[in-house]
C-alpha cells in the first residue's frame, strides 16, 4: 500500500474529474485522480465490437454546448454532422407507421395542435425557471409535489398529445416512467436545454459527433495529466475526513489531501465509506435521487438501406418497444448504423428476457420503422448501464417526487473538505458531457479560491 501526499484527490476519471484536475494542475495544485474502472471516461466509451466502432455511452453535441465545443476546440477533435436528410418515421398508437418532416409528430390535426399547445405551456414554465435554483420557483414546492404525468393528465384529456409530451422527458432523457419524477424535475431539465421547445428538436440536441468517438475527451484530458495523476482500477474504499483534510484509501493507494472531489454520480456515493459517517440528511438525499434505465441498441447493415428508402433514420413513437432511433453512422463509413433505445418500464421488461429473445423484440421493432431488412444486422450490441458495475443506471439522477425541494440545494454544498459533482448535478448541461465539464470547472474554482483566500 502507497502512501501519497497531494493537495487534492479526485474520486472518478470521468469528464468531471479529469476537467476539475486539469483546472488545479493549470493553476499549479497538485493533483491525484483515482478510478474504479480498468478505462478512462466515465460513463463515454467508445469501443470496437466485432470489428465496428460503436460509442456505448454519450456520443452527441449540441450548439449550446459551449464548455464541450471549447474543449473539443482546445483538444484538436473535430465533429460532423449527424445524418438527417429524408423523411422521420411516426408510429402511433394504432400502429399506423407515417413519414413526417420537421419537429411535430405526424398526428391528427386535433392532436397535433394538442402537442403545439402543451410544448408552449411548457415553454413558459421553463422559461420561469432558475436553472441554479430551480427550488426557488414561486410554486417550487406544488410543482415538485405533483407528477409530470399527473400535471399532463391535469392539462389535457387528449392521450396521444400527452404521451407524446411525456416520452421527450421521460423516456428520452430521464428514462423514467413519467408518474415517478414531478413537474418540478421535468421543468429542469427543459430548462438545461434552454426550453422545451429545444429539448424537442432532435436536430438541436442531437446535432453532431465526434470524429472517432466522444471518449477522446477525457482520454485525451488524461493523457495530458499523465500516468502519475491517473491511476486505474483503484476504486475507492474510504474517505476518513476531518475539517482540515482526508485520507482516501483504495485498493493500493492512500492518498492524504487538503480537498477531495467525488466525481462520481450520485447513486454511487454510498460505495465509499465515510469516517466519520456523512451527515444524515445528506444520506437521506442519496435514497431519494436515483439514476434511470436505458438500453441503448446499436445495429450496423452492411449499407445504410433507409436511406435508399427516402428516410433520414429518425423515427420516434411512444409505443414502440424502441421509442426512438437514429442513423448513427460513423464518419466516413461505408456500413450504416442505426441507434436506438429502449427506457424505463420498457426496458424492465427486456432485461427479464434472455439475449436471444431480447434482441429479437427490439429488431421487431426497427422493422415496423424501417422495414425488415433492419431484421438482418451484421453487427448488433446493446448498452447496458445498469449492469455497469460502476454506473448503475442511464443518463443523469433525479429525484423522486417532493426530493428537488427538499434536497436540491443540499446536493451542491460541500462536506468539510469533500465536494460531490459530476453531470448529474449540472445545471446548464444537466446530464451532457457539456455539464460534466462545467462542474468539473466549477469545483476546481472552489478549490482554487478557498486556498487563496
Amino acid at each position: 500500500m502507497r502512501t501519497i501526499e497531494r493537495d487534492v484527490v479526485i474520486v472518478g476519471a470521468g469528464a468531471t474529474g479529469l476537467t476539475a484536475a486539469t483546472e488545479l494542475t493549470r493553476a499549479g495544485v497538485s493533483v491525484i485522480v483515482l478510478e474504479a474502472r480498468d478505462r478512462i471516461g466515465g460513463r463515454l466509451w467508445t469501443d470496437s465490437i466485432d470489428g465496428q466502432m460503436f460509442e456505448i455511452g454519450g456520443q452527441w453535441v449540441s450548439p449550446d454546448q459551449t464548455a464541450l465545443i471549447q474543449t473539443l476546440d482546445e483538444l484538436g477533435l473535430e465533429t460532423y454532422a449527424r445524418y438527417r436528410e429524408g423523411d422521420s418515421v411516426y408510429v402511433s398508437s394504432d400502429g399506423q407507421v407515417s413519414r413526417y418532416t420537421g419537429d411535430i409528430f405526424p398526428t391528427g390535426e386535433a392532436t397535433k395542435a394538442e402537442i403545439t399547445r402543451l410544448i408552449s405551456l411548457l415553454d413558459v414554465l421553463v422559461a420561469e425557471t432558475d436553472l441554479e435554483a430551480p427550488w426557488n420557483h414561486p410554486r417550487a414546492t406544488e410543482y415538485d409535489r405533483i407528477s409530470y404525468l399527473t400535471w399532463l393528465e391535469s392539462q389535457s384529456d387528449n392521450r396521444e398529445a400527452i404521451d407524446n409530451i411525456a416520452l421527450y422527458v421521460a423516456d428520452a432523457m430521464l428514462t423514467k416512467p413519467a408518474h415517478s419524477f414531478s413537474l418540478l424535475q421535468a421543468m429542469l431539465m427543459a430548462a438545461s436545454a434552454g426550453s422545451f421547445s429545444n429539448l424537442v428538436n432532435a436536430d438541436f440536441i442531437l446535432d453532431k459527433r465526434v470524429i472517432g468517438g466522444l471518449q477522446q475527451v477525457p482520454i485525451l484530458l488524461a493523457k495530458e495529466l499523465g500516468d502519475d495523476v491517473v491511476h486505474l482500477s483503484q476504486p475507492v474504499r474510504q474517505i476518513r475526513w476531518s475539517a482540515t483534510g482526508a485520507t482516501v484509501t483504495s485498493d493500493n493507494i492512500t492518498v492524504q489531501a487538503k480537498h477531495v472531489i467525488v466525481a462520481v454520480p450520485p447513486n454511487l456515493y454510498d460505495r465509499i465509506n465515510y469516517v466519520p459517517a456523512l451527515p444524515r440528511l445528506r444520506q437521506q438525499m442519496q435514497q431519494h435521487s436515483s439514476l434511470g434505465l436505458v438500453i441503448k441498441v446499436h445495429a450496423t447493415y452492411e449499407t445504410p438501406f433507409w436511406r435508399d428508402a427516402g428516410l433520414s433514420g429518425t423515427a420516434f413513437s411512444p409505443y414502440q418497444l424502441v421509442h426512438e432511433a437514429y442513423d448513427n453512422t460513423n464518419y466516413g463509413d461505408d456500413r450504416g448504423t442505426l441507434v436506438g433505445f429502449v427506457s424505463g418500464e420498457k426496458a424492465d421488461e427486456l432485461l427479464a428476457l434472455t439475449p436471444r429473445e431480447r434482441q429479437h423484440r427490439i429488431l421487431e421493432s426497427f422493422a415496423v420503422y424501417y422495414g425488415t431488412e433492419a431484421l438482418t444486422p451484421a453487427v448488433y450490441y446493446e448498452s447496458d448501464w445498469a449492469s455497469e458495475e460502476w454506473t448503475r443506471g442511464a443518463y443523469a439522477a433525479s429525484f423522486d417526487l417532493g426530493g428537488l425541494t427538499r434536497y436540491g440545494a443540499m446536493q451542491l454544498e460541500p462536506v468539510g473538505p469533500i465536494q460531490f459533482g459530476s453531470s448529474d448535478l449540472a445545471s446548464e448541461g444537466y446530464q451532457h458531457v457539456d455539464g460534466a465539464i462545467r462542474v468539473g470547472r466549477r469545483l476546481a474554482s472552489t478549490i482554487i479560491r478557498k486556498d487563496e483566500s
